[in-house]
């Protein structure tokens, strides 16, 4: 298993797993837009129940990229706006091992940015850079039928992974966004989007910025053991 942040093109499926990671530092570089077109038909071979393929996408680049991130971090400087979810994506209380790796990496990564516990002014500037895609010139914004039940959003799983593998293979890197559901209002008004749409998350797509020691962080796995049962 790679154990290092990898910038080359992944070689084999095998690769692009073990080098794919949520970076949150990218270069300006603009991805073309046939290749951007070739990521996501290649993603839509993901498999589905019954065929469905329920996901949809925005893909921002220039200056409605730049629209979108000006409202919402307007709206996440806003002390008066309480970004909220549609989308029950944490649990509402959180436990153990979860709450602990929930912990480790955030500590693991705030050490690499030396932003020390407390620090309100620089974490409220580290989360802002969700809602600017960490720099990366291409923001993605994934929506789901309302009216769809759990197995699509399982569907949508292996799509938004098939996508973040292919960019692999592209010598590129992504960063999955939750965040961005928080601000589904503003995301709905600024995208036109349909009542039917729930904001289900973003992704941050382009060339990782290899001088950013964010960019270091390597979360870890939890040996195998842990969470598979072999019966024979």
């Amino acid at each position: 298993m790679n154990d290092h942040v990898s910038y080359e093109a992944a070689t084999s499926v095998s690769d692009a797993v073990a080098t794919r990671r949520s970076l949150r530092a990218f270069l300006p570089e603009p991805i073309p837009r046939q290749m951007l077109e070739s990521l996501l038909e290649k993603a839509a071979r993901a498999p589905s129940g019954t065929n469905m393929q329920p996901w949809k996408n925005y893909v921002l680049t220039g200056e409605s990229r730049q629209r979108l991130c000006t409202a919402v971090c307007a709206a996440f400087d806003d002390p008066a706006v309480e970004g909220a979810s549609e989308v029950e994506y944490y649990p509402a209380k959180w436990f153990d091992p979860y709450l602990s790796r929930r912990r480790q990496v955030g500590w693991s990564l705030y050490g690499l940015l030396g932003i020390g516990k407390g620090d309100r002014e620089r974490t409220h500037a580290q989360h802002r850079r969700n809602f600017q895609f960490f720099d990366a010139p291409v923001g993605l914004i994934f929506t789901v039928d309302r009216k769809l039940a759990t197995g699509s959003w399982l569907d949508y799983g292996m799509y938004l992974e098939n996508l973040m593998l292919l960019a692999r293979e592209q010598g590129l890197h992504t960063c999955p966004q939750a965040a961005w559901a928080d601000y589904h209002t503003v995301i709905r008004r600024e995208l036109s989007l349909h009542d039917d749409e729930i904001v289900l998350c973003g992704m941050a797509l382009g060339h990782a910025d290899p001088d950013a020691i964010e960019n270091s962080l390597v979360t870890e796995r939890v040996p195998l053991a842990d969470n598979t049962t072999f019966l024979d």
